[in-house]
């Protein structure tokens, strides 16, 4: 059986998404950990992982796709072995200066983020960010670059991490179908309690996709994935990284046995010292 499904814009998406951080090297660990996993994660290795997840039905992936052509190179290996179409979440970083250069610069990204048949384009979140008005809780010139991401057949939404992105873009009725939001049990990087921001993905009016449910790997992924797909909706998404692929194994079937309220079946991690109960 493949992974849950929700629907972003009409578009039919696996309610998992292939995180890319641990493929590109972006730990939020140490330069040591950023350099172990850019020297492990060839494009045949990132290959590896994501025929994993196309084969149990995790078919959507996301990040700065366009701006790191190893990953687009891993995908269309992984589809070539699966026959699986990936769903391409891009999320360029982009100039957001008011000028004409700014403009032309953001559409000729907008351009080779379409050229790669990517289906669903959000902003980096460095982007948007710059052009939040917290005095008039706006985002200034949003609607410039949605259209553009119209105009080039992709579904625009909106990278996170200030939480007031989905506040306000919600009160103002922008043009975006989703959002992407840092989520986790240990409110790593969240700019509010833990609480508010279960609060703000509940009355979020677009699916929310989070990111960071292992707090990049200060939590395990049992509690990680436990506590945030439990405490999201069923139109929500999770975004989950790995760097190899019994990784990959591994959060599928937690995942998949969270969302089934059983018990997953991936063994016990080993240890030095016995332990007196039952494995």
């Amino acid at each position: 059986m493949g992974f849950p499904r929700t629907v972003v814009g009409g578009l039919s998406v696996s309610r998992m998404i292939i995180g890319t951080n641990w493929m590109l090297g972006w730990s939020h660990q140490s330069p040591a950990k950023d350099n172990l996993i850019n020297s492990l994660n060839t494009r045949e290795a990132i290959a590896d992982i994501l025929e994993v997840f196309f084969g149990r039905g995790v078919d959507t992936i996301m990040g700065p796709l366009t701006q790191h052509p190893r990953i687009l190179d891993a995908i269309q290996d992984a589809e070539d072995r699966t026959g699986v179409e990936c769903i391409k979440v891009d999320t360029p970083i982009i100039n957001v200066e008011d000028t004409v250069q700014g403009r032309d610069e953001s559409k000729a990204i907008f351009d080779q983020v379409a050229a790669t048949g990517a289906r669903i384009c959000l902003p980096h979140h460095s982007s948007v960010e710059r052009l939040l008005d917290r005095s008039s809780e706006k985002i200034r010139r949003l609607e410039e670059y949605t259209a553009m991401i119209r105009e080039r057949g992709m579904i625009p939404g909106l990278s996170a991490h200030m939480p007031e992105v989905v506040a306000y873009s919600d009160k103002e009725n922008y043009d975006v179908e989703t959002y992407i939001q840092i989520y986790n049990c240990m409110g790593f990087l969240m700019q509010l309690e833990v609480e508010w921001v279960a609060k703000l993905i509940h009355d979020a009016k677009k699916p929310v996709m989070t990111i960071k449910p292992m707090a990049a790997g200060r939590v395990t992924p049992f509690v990680g994935l436990t506590f945030v797909w439990n405490s999201i909706r069923d139109q929500d998404m999770v975004t989950v990284g790995t760097m190899t692929p019994d990784e990959a194994k591994e959060v599928i079937e937690m995942s998949m046995a969270i969302l089934d309220r059983r018990k997953p079946d991936i063994g016990v991690r080993g240890t030095p010292s016995q332990y007196t109960v039952p494995r």
